[in-house]
């Protein structure tokens, strides 16, 4: 998947002043971090009104003029966000998938305080579970941001969560195992994700017969992700697609228009047991 970052009003004057070796990949970089600076300062404004856990509502109706899909093509949606976030990080998302007649989508807050990834996916399954007792559906997608990506991948895979996933997407989530910030390593769940980690090995391991459909979202500038391939998912028995994102970092991933296009084909086409391909402008799968 190829996206650009937001255009910036002194990138011009930038390529005036700039040497030519600093253009091409440089510049995108400049470009990417810009953006990234930008979509930080946002977040920071919105993270205290996620700090909450939302409220359980109804679901809202289609609008009269909503060409609805058949209800077994939609079932609810689960966004989970990643490390010392909250699920203010998907108020664009959620809007996005909102208004393309996704109106049964809930978010779940884990504390920021959580130490174990398999702690976490067994708190994901309870709240699973929940939303299927009240919605009816046998099934949910998963929309995981980096951390959440792992945490929902370890339900599915190791506690059953195949029988109640039917997609997971995961944008900028490291399956591999990332280096970036070794000083980080004081946090017990961040020590769970470098390169060899027990959960990683356990995720490793053998899955005959998941059901579920993994596709993930990883972008060629995404400075969190050491190496950068460690956000593909390579498991010999898993259905996954790999979409490869141009020109934006980790921050941009659940928050750019273009990604949320991705994600909505992704959870519209994509079946158990299909090679579906998400497709928009300028994507490209890897």
């Amino acid at each position: 998947m190829k996206v650009t970052g937001a255009a910036l009003p002194f990138l011009p004057l930038c390529r005036r002043l700039l040497p030519s070796r600093l253009t091409g990949l440089s510049l995108a970089l400049l470009k990417a971090t810009a953006l990234e600076i930008a979509i930080l300062a946002g977040h920071v404004l919105l993270y205290p009104s996620g700090i909450a856990q939302e409220r359980r509502t109804p679901p809202t109706l289609p609008a009269r003029d909503t060409a609805p899909l058949p209800t077994r093509t939609r079932p609810p949606v689960v966004l989970l966000h990643g490390f010392i976030d909250n699920r203010s990080v998907f108020v664009l998302l959620r809007r996005s998938l909102a208004q393309h007649g996704r109106h049964q989508i809930e978010s779940l807050n884990y504390s920021p305080l959580t130490c174990d990834i398999r702690a976490a996916a067994e708190l994901l399954g309870r709240h699973i579970e929940g939303i299927c007792e009240r919605t009816g559906s046998s099934q949910v997608d998963v929309v995981g941001h980096s951390l959440g990506g792992l945490i929902a991948r370890y339900y599915v895979q190791c506690l059953g969560g195949d029988l109640r996933v039917r997609t997971l997407v995961t944008l900028g989530t490291p399956h591999s195992g990332t280096r970036v910030v070794p000083l980080a390593n004081a946090h017990p769940i961040v020590r769970q994700m470098r390169p060899g980690s027990p959960v990683l090995e356990e995720l490793s391991r053998p899955a005959p017969g998941c059901r579920t459909h993994f596709v993930s979202f990883w972008s060629d500038l995404d400075h969190l992700m050491d190496p950068l391939e460690t956000a593909c998912i390579d498991h010999p028995d898993l259905l996954a697609q790999n979409v490869r994102v141009s020109g934006i970092g980790h921050l941009a991933l659940p928050v750019h228009p273009a990604v949320a296009a991705g994600i909505r084909q992704a959870l519209d086409t994509a079946r158990p047991g299909t090679e579906a391909t998400p497709q928009a402008d300028g994507l490209t799968v890897a």
